[in-house]
């Protein structure tokens, strides 16, 4: 199925290649994509919850606890805690992302996805890769056993958790439009790409990337939108949930081709959302300067 949003925004942006976009992407699971997969410790999901809210979140678990069952399915050893809990008891639009920040390697799947115990089920609709550009290079130092997870939520960002998004170099967004499925992306940056406007917005850049729009094609139709932030230190993970919108002036904001505005609605800050923790190595090279920095 073709997906209008994704038409819509290519239009804007001036490509011109017939076809291109999620309608080109299979079904089925490569046999080298299975093999990445297999080799993961972080998966992120993205998915709608109950009352139409976007929500993005990590999962975690030992090398194998995702992995491919068959050409068009996926066991995943885990399943999601708050925000997302409780949203896979029956089948449910999933948006996955397979991370590698070692190696600068990534691959997305979206499709359908049930809990079955302890695990979820994905039946897969598109697999694909990305490129490496904007991906930070860290790697895993520990593997803590998991730990008692605490919670606070809110409907605007504290002082600390705005401190948290502006000197962050990597989030995740989650998007979906109904009909054609969730999604959940990567974005990176220098520390200050994102730009704290107050406790109740954000903005970011949208640099030069596939030409897929994926993202920005499922905002065209649905501005619900879900971020997560992780600390990749001590392994707690922020969620926000809102409506993003896309203003097409990019404002000379380097390297910027538009702008995305995220309007928060509501704040969830998980402390021991993941055991992994993370050292950071080196910067993408492709990441452009910061405004100011």
């Amino acid at each position: 199925m073709r997906h209008a949003g994704e038409i819509a925004v290519q239009r804007r942006a001036g490509v011109r290649l017939d076809g291109h976009g999620s309608a080109r992407v299979r079904a089925e699971i490569p046999e080298a994509a299975a093999r990445f997969l297999e080799s993961q410790r972080m998966i992120v999901i993205g998915a709608e919850d109950h009352e139409g809210r976007v929500w993005a979140a990590p999962l975690t678990g030992g090398a194998g606890f995702a992995a491919a069952a068959g050409d068009r399915a996926i066991v995943v050893d885990a399943v999601p805690g708050a925000p997302l809990a409780g949203v896979f008891d029956e089948e449910h639009d999933i948006g996955m992302l397979g991370i590698e920040p070692w190696s600068r390697r990534r691959m997305r799947v979206n499709g359908r996805a049930r809990r079955d115990g302890e695990r979820l089920v994905v039946r897969t609709e598109q697999v694909y890769s990305n490129c490496p550009k904007y991906l930070q290079k860290r790697v895993i130092t520990e593997d803590l056993e998991p730990g008692e997870r605490t919670s606070r939520s809110g409907d605007r960002l504290t002082e600390a958790q705005q401190k948290w998004i502006g000197a962050t170099d990597t989030f995740f967004v989650a998007t979906h439009a109904p009909g054609l499925g969730s999604d959940v992306s990567h974005r990176g940056g220098n520390p200050g790409f994102v730009e704290v406007v107050d406790a109740r917005r954000l903005v970011w850049p949208d640099y030069a990337g596939n030409l897929m729009y994926m993202t920005l094609g499922n905002l065209e139709l649905n501005p619900a939108a879900g971020l997560l932030f992780l600390d990749w230190t001590t392994g707690d993970a922020l969620h926000l949930t809102g409506s993003a919108r896309v203003d097409w002036d990019p404002r000379e904001v380097p390297g910027a081709q538009r702008l995305v505005e995220f309007d928060v609605e509501r704040v969830l800050q998980v402390g021991g959302a993941s055991p992994l923790r993370w050292a950071f190595e080196e910067f993408s090279r492709f990441n452009p300067p910061v405004r100011g920095a």
